[in-house]
């Protein structure tokens, strides 16, 4: 009598997702919280909210990596796409003032390749050891014939807390805060369709400097923001993600005669920009509003806090300086400066 089908003949090998939670149980264990009720493997987590919050507000976002994973498989480069992940739900949900503190990943791919996925998933821990967040589970889809030969994706989850009369929404941003900006690692994960299509039509094979420019992966800012605001006043933020400064800098804004007046020589633009600018023969404004152009993450505080500020965010190893003030919507922008509004 023959045997019949089996689940391995259909694609999806049980074994080798199996011996993935096997050897990613130490990364994950590396990111383990006091509050955590349950280990890694149970069909859901189970965590209590730190104690030290009096009235505790949940904070949530959601993510991916986009197409840079694309120039990943391409190039072998796995590991650290992970912190691309968790860098990109974690931001989103620091601009409220939450502090990052569960994490869930969702790895999706057509036959499972455990040395890549351990890379991957490591990197995801990794990234959840810089923002201080615990990675507590996640779902690993083995989907034959959905993705081609070696694709995986990726969708992460962050929930955060704070404190609610902590939260920072705009709501006291004001004329004259002084806007300063922290330095990001490159392109972070955003506009990777405009860079493959750029490196596709400058008949450019990325590798090298270049490839290690492209990949560099998003700078996690949490531990030098909360840092920050342990001791000084924050009055908006924003996480400088898709749609660069021109898009993301007016949604910290509450007022509707709020604008930010940005120097655009106050920060060194890092070379990679220039290069993908030059290759690609890509338009000023085309550039702001698809990349971060070197700045990932910007806080608006009290002009008095200035000095305070960019000690303690260069202290946490952060590239900080002042770009720019909140000025009224009417304020006409002098040569070298920018409106946003």
């Amino acid at each position: 009598m023959s045997q019949g089908l089996t689940y391995r003949d259909a694609g999806v090998n049980i074994d080798a997702g199996n011996e993935l939670v096997r050897r990613i149980g130490s990364a994950c264990k590396a990111t383990h919280r006091p509050e955590l009720l349950s280990g890694l493997g149970g069909f859901a987590a189970l965590a209590r909210l730190p104690e030290r919050y009096r009235e505790p507000i949940l904070v949530t976002g959601t993510d991916g990596v986009g197409t840079k994973l694309k120039l990943a498989i391409d190039h072998g480069r796995h590991d650290h796409v992970g912190q691309d992940l968790v860098a990109m739900c974690v931001n989103d949900v620091l601009v409220t003032g939450a502090e990052p503190f569960l994490f869930l990943d969702y790895y999706a791919t057509g036959a499972l390749d455990v040395d890549v996925a351990e890379r991957v998933i490591k990197g995801i821990a990794h990234g959840c050891e810089l923002a201080g967040c615990a990675l507590v589970g996640g779902e690993t889809a083995e989907m034959p014939g959905f993705y081609q030969a070696g694709d995986y994706d990726l969708a992460g989850f962050c929930i955060g807390v704070v404190e609610r009369d902590q939260i920072v929404d705009g709501s006291t941003l004001d004329l004259g805060d002084v806007l300063i900006g922290l330095g990001s690692s490159g392109p972070h994960s955003n506009g990777y369709s405009l860079i493959r299509r750029i490196l596709e039509s400058a008949a450019v094979n990325a590798e090298g400097a270049l490839l290690d420019n492209l990949m560099a992966p998003t700078r996690i800012y949490a531990r030098s923001v909360l840092s920050l605001m342990a001791s000084e006043a924050v009055h908006g933020m924003a996480h400088i993600t898709g749609g660069g400064l021109l898009e993301n800098l007016p949604r910290m804004f509450r007022g509707e005669n709020l604008a930010a007046l940005i120097d655009s020589d106050a920060w060194q633009r890092p070379e990679i920009f220039s290069w993908l600018q030059q290759a690609g023969n890509v338009a000023e404004e085309e550039m702001l509003r698809t990349f971060n152009c070197g700045i990932g993450y910007v806080l608006a505080v009290p002009e008095g806090a200035v000095s305070g500020c960019l000690e303690s965010l260069r202290g946490n190893g952060e590239t900080a300086a002042v770009i720019g003030r909140v000025v009224d919507t009417a304020t006409q922008p002098r040569a070298g400066e920018l409106l946003i509004r």
